[in-house]
């Protein structure tokens, strides 16, 4: 029994550990750092140019949704290749599992492209 807690308990000190190696770090910066806010400090900078106009810039929901789909099939690339891989083991019903996972992905992937979220400008 005890080396069953003793895997729990490396795990226990490795979470203490970083939770001190994050607060030390916070602590450290607060107390090293210099603090004399300017005015010229607080602007907004960006890219060398000074900034002109407000500060508050809308974007569309689009080009969210763009990248939300990228990930969502970036993320099914990860679960193609590992079932690839090991798909001749698995047999038929691994082979009908993924169509409809594909399926599904590809109507998802059709309702983005009727509703014109694709279109990039």
């Amino acid at each position: 029994m005890p080396d069953y807690f003793q895997s729990y308990a490396v795990v226990l000190a490795v979470a203490v550990a970083g939770a001190a190696l994050v607060a030390v770090a916070f602590t450290a910066g607060r107390l090293i750092a210099p603090k004399r806010p300017l005015p010229s400090k607080l602007t907004t900078y960006e890219c060398g140019i000074d900034p002109v106009g407000k500060g508050w810039a809308q974007s569309q929901v689009r080009y969210y949704i763009y990248g939300f789909l990228f990930v969502i099939f970036d993320v099914e690339s990860v679960f193609l290749f590992p079932w690839a891989r090991v798909f001749v083991k698995l047999g038929w019903a691994a082979v009908w599992e993924m169509g409809i996972f594909i399926g599904i992905l590809a109507a998802g992937l059709l309702y983005a492209w009727k509703k014109d979220v694709l279109k990039w400008a």
